[in-house]
C-alpha cells in the first residue's frame, strides 16, 4: 500500500529528532511550510521518537545522530526491525566513518549533513518517503575515500573482490542496496516480494561474508556496482 492511499492526502508526516531545542524547533517550522509535509512530532531523544512512531502514522523521522537516552543509531535500528515501513533520513554534524557507516548500517535512507539547506532536506525527506537514497556530497565523498583506503590493504583484512558464484540477481540486490535502498525498495524494484530479497540477502551475504548492510554498501561501491 502507498502512502497516498493510506491516508489520502498524499502529504509525508515527518518526525523531527534533535536533542537542542534551538535546532529542533526552527527547523520543525521550516519543513511545516512544505506544501506536502506534515511536522507531526518533535522529539528530543530517541525514546520520544519511538513514542511518536507508536502513536503514528509517520512516513520520515529525520534524526540527529548524538541524542541523549537513546542515540540516532540505535533508534534507527529499533525503527527498521519494529516499523520498516518508516524511513530514516540522518541531519548530523558528524560526517566520520563511524556515523556514517553506523547509520547506514542501521538502516537510514538518507545522510545530510547540517550545512543542508531547507530544499536539500526536504528533497532527501521526499526521496526517502519514496524509498531511494540521498547523501550529502560529503558524506558520499567520505564513503569513497573509505572504500580506496580500505581496497589498498591487504586483501585477506578487506575481501572487496566478490565471489564468481554470485547469480545475477544476488549482484543486483547488491547493487541497490548500495544505493541505499532498503529491502522494501529492493522488492518494487526488482518485481519481487521482501520475503525472496530477504533470501538473497542471506545467500548474498554467506557467499561475499558480508558482515552487514554497511559493509554492503562498501562493497558494492568497490565493486563499482553503486
Amino acid at each position: 500500500m502507498t502512502r497516498e492511499q493510506a491516508d489520502g492526502s498524499g502529504r509525508l508526516r515527518v518526525v523531527v529528532a534533535d536533542d537542542q531545542a534551538a535546532v529542533r524547533e526552527p527547523l520543525a517550522a521550516v519543513l511545516a511550510l512544505a506544501e506536502d509535509i506534515d511536522v507531526v512530532a518533535a522529539a528530543a531523544h530517541g525514546g520520544e521518537v519511538l513514542a511518536a512512531v507508536d502513536a503514528g502514522p509517520v512516513d520520515v523521522v529525520l534524526m540527529d545522530l548524538r541524542m541523549p537516552v537513546m542515540d540516532g543509531i540505535e533508534t534507527t535500528r529499533r525503527l527498521a526491525e519494529e516499523h520498516p515501513e518508516v524511513a530514516v533520513v540522518v541531519l548530523t554534524t558528524f560526517a566520520d566513518d563511524a556515523s556514517i557507516l553506523g547509520a547506514l548500517g542501521a538502516g537510514a535512507r538518507g545522510y545530510l549533513t547540517k550545512n543542508a539547506g531547507r530544499q536539500d532536506i526536504t528533497r532527501a525527506i521526499r526521496a526517502a518517503a519514496a524509498g531511494q537514497s540521498v547523501l550529502d556530497r560529503e558524506v558520499q565523498d567520505r564513503l569513497l575515500a573509505t572504500v580506496r583506503t580500505q581496497a589498498r590493504q591487504p586483501e585477506q583484512e578487506v575481501p572487496d573482490a566478490l565471489p564468481d558464484d554470485l547469480t545475477p540477481r544476488e549482484r543486483e540486490v547488491l547493487a541497490l542496496i548500495g544505493r541505499g535502498l532498503p529491502n522494501r525498495g529492493i522488492a518494487e524494484s526488482l518485481f519481487i516480494s521482501e520475503a525472496t530479497v530477504k533470501t538473497h540477502i542471506n545467500n548474498l551475504f554467506a557467499k561475499a561474508a558480508i558482515r552487514d548492510r554497511a559493509d554492503a554498501v562498501r562493497r558494492a561501491i568497490a565493486a563499482g556496482l553503486a
